[in-house]
């Protein structure tokens, strides 16, 4: 029994390599399920690897198998994949003898079902709501009057001609259309392309950038409007920096685009009415307000015409104007001559105000300075004008004691250089000299005027001052009393004398006048006393020596 069973028994199976099994199975599976057709859930879909290859599994309850989309079939596909959608692949099922498993090779991919197509549209909504592409926030007001209005739809369906007759009946405006494909495959990536396209252009280019799109397509069921539900499209139209109306389908037909747009149209009709107003109407409008302005403007007219007419009439006269003003200037006038009198008043007394403080004792001992500061500087300068001359002429000793040994040719340069020092030793004796006799003469010329201004020239004429005891001026007689010593000055000296009747004898006199002249000034008093008594209205005073 053991050797029965042992290794080494005879046996009749085909031995194969782990290769040719491999090849044999995949060649099997291939050919028994060469085109199948599974209805299952996405799961682990991440989206196109980096080779552009989709890699994911189908699975249901109980199953789960892997599937691949290569790279040039991917692109070609009408619905792409998403995770947990469930969908109806058709393929083929192949083998991987690299690791013993097996796979399905989608070739197209559909919704199972109209049920599974709206779920999608709804979870892709949602998706895309919470990014806020649907934010009423986004949305961008039309134009009023657009010049350039661009199309997104087919040229060849009766969309094209709807819109084109509706915005030539209401207001011609130039119209650029984008021709794309409104169903089947790719219709996505050419709407989006086309809305990114007018939002490319620049303004002022050889192609007008329109002021406001349209994406227009007719009725149809969902499989047929699926392409304006593509994530692409909605992104490109929240995107949009021109205004986008969005007219796809019927009435009752919604796409997510309707959810982008800026504005939804019902139908292609709908949306050319409201990219453009009706041009009859605003020439209506515009004719009517025309009218308003005028008569507005007649009205206005005339209330403005009225209301200078009464500011007219309120206006007064020339004579009242110039009433007021008159009235000033004459007293500004009237009051000319009493300001200018005043102001020559004011002027006299400031006048005589600085002239009592200009008295001839001032202007002598003024002068007695001058003259002294004047003397002191004439010695000053003599006394440095000779040390500055016997400095030059030391100098000029040690120059001839140095230069004696200098040889004979310098001695012609030496004697020119003695001649100019002396002939500028003599200009400067001079100009000292001139300097010195014009101060004296300016001195003189001073005191010339102080003889003249003195009030001994009036004493010489016959006039006396009479002084007190205080050796101050008297200009009252009413100010001296009976016995009281004074002191009259003439021209020629000075006589002291007592005043009232019965007075002490004369006192000799501090200028040293004769006992003869003293007698005879007393007797002179007391006649003048004896011939003019004092009365009680004291005498004029004196008036000034100047």
């Amino acid at each position: 029994m053991a050797n029965l069973l042992s290794d080494d028994s005879p046996t009749n199976l085909t031995e194969f390599s782990v290769s040719e099994l491999s090849g044999s199975i995949k060649r099997t599976v291939e050919t028994a399920f060469d085109h199948v057709r599974v209805r299952g859930e996405i799961s682990g879909y991440r989206g196109p690897h980096s080779s552009g290859h989709a890699y994911f599994a189908l699975k249901d309850d109980r199953s789960r198998i892997d599937a691949v989309i290569w790279k040039g079939n991917f692109s070609k596909l009408k619905h792409r994949p998403e995770e947990g959608m469930e969908v109806i692949a058709t393929g083929r099922v192949s083998t991987f003898p690299g690791s013993s498993k097996y796979q399905i090779i989608i070739e197209t991919i559909e919704p199972a079902g109209a049920g599974a197509l709206m779920a999608l549209i709804e979870e892709r909504k949602r998706k895309l709501g919470a990014e806020g592409l649907f934010d009423a926030s986004r949305k961008q007001l039309l134009p009023f009057m657009p010049k350039v209005i661009g199309v997104v739809t087919s040229p060849t369906g009766a969309v094209i001609r709807d819109i084109l007759h509706r915005i030539s009946d209401r207001f011609p405006v130039h119209v650029v259309v984008w021709p794309v494909k409104v169903q089947g495959e790719g219709c996505g990536h050419e709407v989006a392309s086309a809305i990114n396209g007018f939002n490319a252009m620049t303004p002022g280019g050889p192609i007008a950038r329109p002021d406001v799109l349209i994406v227009a397509r007719g009725g149809g069921s969902l499989e047929d409007l699926w392409g304006f539900n593509d994530e692409i499209v909605v992104r490109a139209a929240a995107a949009s920096e021109i205004p986008l109306i969005s007219a796809v389908g019927h009435e009752t037909d919604w796409t997510l685009i309707d959810y982008a747009a800026d504005v939804r149209a019902p139908t292609p009709t709908g949306a050319a009415e409201m990219a453009v107003p009706v041009k009859v109407e605003l020439e209506a409008q515009v004719a009517n307000l025309a009218a308003r302005l005028s008569g507005a403007s007649s009205r206005q007219m005339d209330l403005r015409r009225q209301n200078v007419r009464a500011l007219a009439r309120a206006l007064p006269s020339l004579d009242q104007l110039l009433a007021l003003p008159r009235r000033r200037f004459d007293e500004a006038a009237a009051g000319l001559g009493r300001g200018l009198e005043r102001n020559t008043i004011a002027k006299r007394h400031g006048f005589e105000k600085v002239a009592t403080r200009l008295t001839p004792d001032t202007l002598s001992r003024r002068f007695s300075d001058w003259r002294n500061r004047l003397n002191e500087r004439s010695a000053l300068s003599d006394r440095i004008l000779e040390r500055l001359i016997d400095r030059q002429r030391a100098r000029l000793d040690r120059f001839d004691a140095t230069l004696s040994a200098v040889p004979s040719r310098l001695t012609a340069q030496i004697d020119r250089s003695r001649d100019r020092f002396d002939a500028l030793s003599r200009r400067a004796e001079s100009a000292v000299s001139n300097d010195l006799r014009r101060a004296r003469q300016m001195l003189s010329a001073q005191e010339r005027m102080l003889q003249s201004l003195s009030y001994k020239n009036v004493l010489n004429r016959g006039y006396a001052v009479i002084r007190d005891e205080n050796d101050k001026p008297v200009s009252r007689a009413a100010s001296l009393l009976d016995g009281q010593r004074i002191a009259i000055e003439f021209g020629d000296g000075r006589v002291d004398a007592v005043t009232g009747e019965g007075a002490g004898g004369p006192v000799a006199g501090s200028g040293g006048a004769s006992p003869k002249k003293a007698a005879a000034a007393k007797s002179s008093v007391k006649e003048a006393k004896q011939r003019s008594p004092v009365s009680d209205n004291p005498p004029p005073k004196q008036g000034s020596l100047f």
